[in-house]
């Protein structure tokens, strides 16, 4: 077993720790994840601070290492944004990270450390974990989807994540959908992304939006979360079930588009948003049936099994095919 330092890099905090992976590959036995520590992100302190304290984090990560006797076999990183995996640069990002876009990891993390680093998106490292390890483990072809602030993906083809010509693939909310028409997309549309009406933001802001539609007399209080659409949907408001039935189909309709594309053996749905109910995953089913073509409506749609662990967990798969793809025989732990 090889046991390498795991990131997880994203707008709001960053995460670290050891994580022991069973060889060989997609084997019996799980990885595990010790010595979990995270930091706060702080965006607004800018990018070169971000990177500053990632660097200071792993050289403290390093040295409890040492003192524990734990052999460190590479870095692993799960980059928010859209890292350059061969130059270790973030090659593009939005704004709720100011100033990440174009900073240098992997020439910060060699001040430090001779180890050999890897770094891919969050949303890829976190399909690769659930793809490895978790819920699409054993499965040739994996597409990923999270659902949680946000809606991302990836796809894992044998083991490996593909990224595409421009290092962009696998971003499952920003395809069409008319739910989403007139919503303003993180991307920066209103033309009908899923996303702003699917994501657990999204949902509050449909919620809220159908609200302003509804006469005086019949007005609920907005909400400030999806957590509480989903909270007034299990209580049985009206309203709420009906947002979250109208989005979860929606959802399923575009997932089952991909599907259509793709044609993976299985569909692992996680983040957030998956805890909303039976009416969530059935409208989601419901949506993706609709929209799926026949030899693909079979395909399972399957909760994640590792949760906030599978970015380190897919990050610590990076690194460790990297150091097996380039001979560089990791250490045991």
């Amino acid at each position: 077993m090889s046991t390498y330092l795991s990131f997880d890099i994203g707008g709001t905090k960053v995460a670290s720790g050891f994580v022991t992976l069973p060889q060989p590959l997609n084997g019996e036995q799980e990885p595990v994840v010790t010595n979990r520590c995270e930091i706060p992100t702080e965006a607004s302190r800018g990018g070169d601070d971000l990177k500053a304290r990632i660097v200071a984090l792993a050289a403290q990560q390093l040295e409890r290492a040492s003192a524990e006797g734990i052999a460190i076999a590479g870095i692993g990183i799960a980059a928010a944004g859209v890292p350059d995996s061969e130059t270790g640069v973030i090659v593009s990002a939005t704004d709720i990270l100011p100033g990440w876009r174009g900073q240098h990891i992997y020439d910060a993390f060699a001040e430090i450390t001779d180890l050999p680093v890897r770094m891919i998106g969050d949303v890829g490292a976190h399909g690769l974990g659930e793809a490895s390890y978790g819920a699409g483990r054993n499965s040739d072809v994996v597409l990923s989807i999270g659902v949680g602030t946000g809606i991302g993906g990836a796809i894992v083809m044998h083991g490996e994540l593909f990224t595409g010509a421009h290092g962009v693939a696998g971003h499952a909310g920003h395809v069409p959908s008319a739910l989403g028409q007139g919503f303003l997309c993180s991307c920066g549309t209103r033309e009908g992304h899923i996303e702003p009406v699917a994501s657990g933001t999204g949902l509050k802001d449909l919620y809220n939006h159908r609200c302003e539609e509804l006469s005086a007399a019949d007005k609920p209080a907005p909400v400030s979360s999806g957590a509480e659409v989903a909270s007034r949907a299990a209580a049985g408001e009206q309203l709420a079930c009906s947002v979250l039935a109208d989005s979860a189909h929606a959802l399923g309709e575009c997932i089952g588009g991909m599907g259509n594309l793709i044609d993976p053996d299985v569909i692992v749905i996680s983040g957030s948003v998956v805890k909303a109910g039976a009416l969530w995953w059935d409208a989601l089913r419901a949506g993706f049936t609709d929209s799926a073509l026949a030899l693909v409506k079979p395909t399972p749609l399957v909760e994640g099994e590792l949760g906030g662990d599978a970015p380190l967990i897919g990050a610590a798969a990076a690194i460790d095919r990297y150091v097996r793809a380039n001979h560089m025989e990791p250490s045991k732990a």
